[in-house]
């Protein structure tokens, strides 16, 4: 099997017909219909039921095309990342985080270490969910985790970043908006939007503002959607600073509680490159200098 040879087939479950297909791959459809045929004999399975000129996927032929579909994508991000790497860097560095705001200050610590160490490339890896699975099996040089995600892991390093508070999210015309600190009592009556992957010290202070019995609640499945329901006034909800894209669209107000969430980075123990301890120290740096930025 060859990347034509599969390039032709998802093309052909695409348009289900053989002159169609032929002609937008720049190529004649006898030459189109063999290398389908050659496919089909390797794999052992019929792929497309023919008819005339058309075709359409077979039961097997769906879950196989489906499968090359997602192997051609991630062959072209490795071609397209090759040719990145092999153009101008001897060298990558992979961090590995949930969201691009988590590292607020990720983009200036590549400026920074770019030109300290222009032949090294810094590649964001952004997995909301499975990071750390992910990072264990070496498939990322740096992951951005909290403290309490930590223990018990054989083999890493973890590296101080930032304390990051607890805000509460709400529309910018919203009159909690006008407050430079929120309470609980600041939010009773108020429904508040729960549930989504919450750290434990955020569902700590969700549980204990449920127990009050002076609040409403409403599940939310996970961080996009709170957004979405608070910009539709349905609520208002709770959420690490760390996740503050500083786009301006909402009102993140601190919130009174003792809770907060130690941010790290976790490298791998056997990593001593010094480009990667160069790249930690730049951001570690700009972290300590922003003693007053919103976190």
């Amino acid at each position: 099997m060859n990347t034509k040879q599969i390039d032709y087939c998802i093309e052909l479950a695409r348009t289900q017909n053989f002159s169609r297909g032929a002609e937008n791959m720049f190529v004649s459809q006898p030459t189109f219909s063999y290398q389908i045929k050659l496919l089909e004999e390797e794999v052992g399975f019929t792929i497309f039921d023919r008819n005339g000129k058309g075709a359409t996927p077979t039961p097997a032929g769906r879950q196989f095309i489906s499968y090359l579909t997602t192997m051609r994508e991630e062959m072209k991000r490795a071609i397209e990342q090759g040719q990145n790497f092999s153009s101008k860097y001897t060298d990558t560095i992979t961090i590995s985080l949930m969201v691009r705001q988590a590292v607020y200050f990720l983009p200036e610590a590549i400026r920074i270490f770019d030109e300290k160490c222009p032949g090294v490339q810094i590649r964001p890896m952004f997995q909301y969910e499975g990071g750390m699975d992910s990072f264990m099996k070496n498939e990322s040089d740096i992951l951005f985790t909290l403290r309490e995600h930590t223990r018990q892991l054989a083999g890493v390093l973890v590296h101080e970043l930032f304390e990051s508070h607890i805000y509460l999210i709400c529309n910018r015309n919203d009159p909690l908006a006008d407050k430079d600190m929120i309470t609980e009592e600041d939010i009773y009556g108020r429904t508040l939007m729960v549930g989504g992957g919450s750290p434990a010290a955020l569902r700590a202070v969700q549980q204990r503002l449920m127990s009050s019995g002076r609040i409403s609640y409403f599940n939310s499945p996970d961080h996009d959607s709170t957004y979405v329901n608070v910009a539709a006034d349905k609520g208002i909800c709770l959420a690490p600073g760390f996740l503050n894209d500083h786009s301006g669209q909402f009102a993140w107000i601190p919130f009174e509680c003792k809770e907060s969430f130690d941010c790290v980075l976790l490298t791998h123990r056997n990593d001593s490159r010094e480009s990667l301890k160069d790249f930690l120290s730049i951001l570690k740096k700009l972290y300590e200098e922003a003693v007053a930025f919103p976190f």
